[in-house]
């Protein structure tokens, strides 16, 4: 965080992260970020398993792992010895957050149930994120983030008319179940100021996909029914898609309003003809079309078309170009990270700084946590022989 949270929205609030890979950890990076106190649980093996996937950074942790964790503590506990269990619970009232995103049921046959942690701290927010819900038939089924943009019907929008659908470059998912998490918290925080009692969230990944699809879903769940692919937005009118340039570089246009066409086929030279709005057989004439009329000039001379036209016209830009694109380094986007030789760009909070700290190496800080919920040296040193914690 560079430095003190102090003057921070969530300044004060503890939080104990349970989870791995992106959605929970993405949602506890963005409390960190927005001053939160967030410790992270790992177990005595692997913890994390995003330390260990490549690429790696010079000090042998994940990249990625990086990005999600900076300025989170690390606690190692073994959840599944009665002893670790014992110190869990322990430490459990210091924190007004939990977030999990283990299966439904698996912290329950450790007697940890959601019902079990309300009992022992009626406060406290939990959070439990899964691919498909606490309950209901296919609760305890396995996935990933594919899976969920499939059965969610958000994979089943993209794509060409013909073939199978594409697999989007992003991770809606896991990044949905990461957003409504947090809405869940800071909904369920303000509900416990005014009840002084916690509750239980149950964020499917699943579900939280489904909002990325709302308006294609709804046109079809409404009876509108359109070719995938066909549809306004995914690409089925020629002022609403991607085309190639002279130079093999890429633009995105999204002139969906007449006034925003009008004003790029009046830059270009060509009539302006509202029927390219609207899709139909008509659209394979138009996009060829364009298609001729973009590939004569460079990604750069349509840049400075666009910024001469207000016209919905942007570059594609590879995500290394980022970093130096001038709109994003006068919002300060990135928060540049040293690792060893190395420096990360992580992306900011669109809400709040990035955190500026370093990412934990695994149990760093399991004594410190400890010894702040009254455990004595002894106790540590005992729970530490035992591998329960290190």
């Amino acid at each position: 965080m560079g430095g003190s949270s102090e003057g921070r929205p969530l300044a004060g609030l503890r939080v104990l992260d349970l989870s791995r890979l992106l959605p929970g950890p993405l949602a506890t990076m963005i409390l960190a970020d927005l001053g939160a106190e967030v410790d992270k649980l790992e177990d005595p093996k692997g913890g994390d398993y995003l330390r260990h996937m490549p690429p790696q950074a010079p000090d042998g942790m994940s990249a990625a792992f990086h990005l999600l964790n900076g300025s989170k503590r690390s606690l190692v506990l073994d959840l599944k010895q009665e002893e670790g269990r014992a110190a869990f619970l322990r430490l459990l009232p210091r924190y007004d957050v939990l977030i999990e995103s283990f299966r439904p049921g698996v912290l329950g046959r450790m007697g940890l149930s959601h019902e079990a942690l309300l009992e022992a701290h009626p406060g406290l927010i939990c959070a439990a994120l899964s691919g498909y819900g606490q309950d209901g038939p296919m609760a305890q089924r396995a996935g990933h983030d594919i899976g969920y943009l499939a059965r969610s019907g958000v994979l089943g929008l993209t794509g060409p008319q013909t073939g199978p659908p594409q697999v989007p470059g992003a991770q809606l998912a896991d990044t949905g179940g990461a957003l409504f998490a947090l809405i869940g918290i800071l909904a369920g925080l303000r509900e416990r100021d005014r009840t002084g009692r916690g509750k239980v969230i149950d964020v499917s990944l699943c579900e939280s996909a489904m909002i990325f699809g709302l308006f294609g879903l709804g046109q079809k769940l409404a009876g509108f029914e359109l070719p995938r692919g066909a549809d306004v937005i995914m690409g089925g009118i020629a002022p609403y898609r991607t085309y190639a340039t002279k130079d093999g570089q890429a633009v995105a246009l999204g002139a969906l309003e007449p006034k925003f066409w009008g004003a790029f086929c009046e830059g270009v030279g060509i009539e302006t003809d509202a029927s390219a709005l609207f899709p139909g057989p008509h659209q394979a004439e138009w996009m060829a079309r364009l298609e001729r009329i973009f590939e004569a000039r460079t990604r750069a001379e349509w840049e400075a078309f666009a910024a001469a036209r207000d016209c919905c016209l942007e570059p594609v830009l590879d995500p290394l170009e980022l970093i130096d694109d001038p709109h994003h380094r006068a919002r300060r986007l990135f928060a540049d990270k040293p690792i060893g030789a190395t420096i990360l760009h992580q992306p900011r909070s669109p809400i709040a700084p990035s955190a500026e700290g370093e990412a934990p190496r695994q149990g760093q800080h399991s004594e410190a946590i400890l010894r702040e919920a009254g455990f004595e040296s002894a106790e540590i040193e005992a729970l530490r022989s035992a591998g329960i914690t290190r």
